[in-house]
């Protein structure tokens, strides 16, 4: 039985691995991974499936500028372990996600990926063509997802990142003090 969950601290080794073997040193050079280093996610959006107690994917969502200033976040990566694949639980981890960003109050999604496979989810390149990435990239795999109408019209220019730096070790932020050691605000390192 596949249960999807907010991602722990604890489940840090697990997902890096994961990311690892799903992804293996490639995942570093991603244009989108110049938005996530030195970056939290953003706050309530890291979800793990985990099948017996055992992290089988991972998704996170993170705060970016959607160019022009408009607030958005940017997904990925999405990730299921080999063995797993086939057998719907990116897509429920897709679902948890948007639904929980909907359901905070986020205006629209932004990721890099196939449009056959995200486009089941809403995803389309139909208002992020005049938007850009850090680093190379291919234009029609820029794909966003309004939650609320309207949240990218007019975006435009370099996508940045926007959300809560990781903390400098020995040194306790407002926001990892005030999360007390939630997974959001204690992993170290970005994938």
């Amino acid at each position: 039985m596949i249960a999807i969950r907010q991602e722990r601290h604890t489940d840090h080794n697990a997902r890096e691995a994961l990311l690892d073997r799903a992804y293996g040193d490639v995942r570093f050079t991603k244009p989108s991974q110049r938005l996530r280093e030195d970056r939290l996610p953003s706050a309530g959006l890291s979800f793990v499936a985990t099948e017996k107690g055992r992290v089988v994917g991972s998704v996170r969502l993170w705060d970016v500028s959607a160019g022009t200033g408009q607030n958005a976040l940017l997904l990925g990566p999405l990730a299921v372990s080999p063995e797993h694949q086939g057998k719907g639980i990116g897509g429920k981890l897709m679902k948890q996600a948007i639904a929980v960003a909907r359901m905070r109050g986020h205006g629209a999604i932004l990721l890099v990926g196939d449009a056959p496979y995200y486009g089941r989810f809403g995803f389309s390149a139909d208002k992020t063509g005049r938007l850009s990435m850090p680093g190379a990239y291919q234009q029609d795999r820029l794909l966003g997802l309004e939650l609320q109408a309207g949240a990218l019209d007019g975006a435009s220019g370099m996508i940045a990142a926007a959300g809560r730096r990781v903390p400098k070790p020995g040194r306790r932020t407002p926001a990892a003090a005030a999360s007390n050691g939630s997974a959001n605000a204690s992993t170290p390192r970005a994938a």
